[in-house]
C-alpha cells in the first residue's frame, strides 16, 4: 500500500493595508516564500486583498470581482511556484460586497467561501455594509491529496461551520483571519482554534494579520490539538507538515465523528 505524503502548509502573518498594488505585491512574495520552503499549500489571512481601520467607508471602492487582479495575481503565484493559496479579498458580486475566502492553484479558482457569520460583535456591525453568504455552503478543495475546507474569522466561534466542512470531507480546517485585538481576544482566539481542531479531529492552518489591529498569533494545530507551529506578535511564516496518517490515528483514539448522535443542518 502507498504510503500518504505529507502536506507541507504555510500560515502567513502579515498586515494589509489600503495599497491593492502592494497587497497584490506582498501575497505573491509571501507564496514564492513559503513555496521555496517546500509549502504546498499557502494561507493568507482575510481581507489580504485591501484593509483599512475605516473599512465600512472603504470597501464599495475597494472590492473587486474573482475575475479581478487580486485573484488574478493569486493564481499567477501558484502557478509559478507549483502551489496552491488561500487567501481572503472584498468581492464585487454585482451591486453588493461579500467577504470572500478563495483556494487557488495554478489552474484558476478550486473553491470559493462567502462569509456566513458576519462580525456584529464586540461592538462592530459587519452586516451593515456586507452581505453575507448562503449558510448552505460547505467549500472543500484538495491540495497535496488532503481534503481542505474554508471558513474565516468570526465563523470560528460557531462549531457546526466547522463540522459542516468536516462533513464534506475536511481533512485541514483553513482560516484566514483578521481578528481584531482586546480584553481576552487572543485567548478566544488560541482556545477555539483548539477546540476545532479537537473536536473534529482535524488539521487547522489559520493565518491573521499580524499586530497593531490584528491579534497575531498565526497557528499550525495537529488533529490532537497540537501546536505545530506557531507566531507571536510579528510578521512572518509558520510551517509544517500535514499528516494524513497522523489524522487516521488519532481517530482510531478518539473517534468522536463516528460516535456523535447529531447532524448539523443549515437555517
Amino acid at each position: 500500500m502507498e504510503t500518504p505524503t505529507v502536506l507541507r502548509t504555510a500560515a502567513v502573518q502579515l498586515a494589509p493595508a489600503d495599497d491593492l498594488a502592494e497587497n497584490r505585491r506582498a501575497a505573491a512574495e509571501a507564496i514564492a516564500r513559503a513555496a521555496d520552503a517546500g509549502a504546498g499549500l499557502v494561507v493568507l489571512p482575510e481581507y489580504a486583498q485591501f484593509f483599512a481601520p475605516d473599512l465600512a467607508r472603504r470597501a464599495p471602492d475597494a472590492a473587486e470581482p474573482q475575475e479581478g487582479p487580486f485573484v488574478t495575481a493569486l493564481v499567477e503565484a501558484a502557478q509559478r511556484h507549483g502551489t496552491a493559496a488561500v487567501a481572503g479579498l472584498l468581492e464585487r458580486d454585482g451591486r453588493q460586497v461579500r467577504n470572500t475566502v478563495v483556494a487557488v492553484d495554478g489552474t484558476g479558482v478550486l473553491a470559493a467561501y462567502r462569509k456566513v457569520h458576519l462580525y456584529d460583535a464586540f461592538g462592530m456591525r459587519e452586516s451593515d455594509w456586507l452581505a453575507a453568504g448562503a449558510p448552505e455552503q460547505s467549500p472543500v478543495f484538495t491540495a497535496g491529496g488532503m481534503t481542505c475546507g474554508l471558513q474565516t474569522c468570526y465563523d470560528l466561534r460557531f462549531p457546526e461551520s466547522s463540522r459542516r466542512l468536516v462533513d464534506a470531507g475536511a481533512e485541514v480546517l483553513v482560516v484566514p483571519a483578521q481578528w481584531v485585538r482586546g480584553p481576552q481576544k487572543e485567548h478566544h482566539w488560541r482556545t477555539l482554534l483548539t477546540a476545532r481542531a479537537i473536536e473534529n479531529t482535524v488539521h487547522v492552518v489559520a493565518a491573521d494579520h499580524a499586530p497593531p489591529i490584528g491579534a497575531g498569533c498565526s497557528m499550525i494545530l495537529d488533529p490532537m490539538g497540537v501546536t505545530l507551529a506557531s507566531l507571536g506578535e510579528q510578521h512572518g511564516t509558520a510551517i509544517a507538515d500535514l499528516d494524513p496518517e497522523r489524522t487516521a490515528a488519532v481517530r482510531r483514539i478518539n473517534p468522536g465523528l463516528e460516535n456523535r448522535r447529531y447532524r448539523v443542518l443549515p437555517r
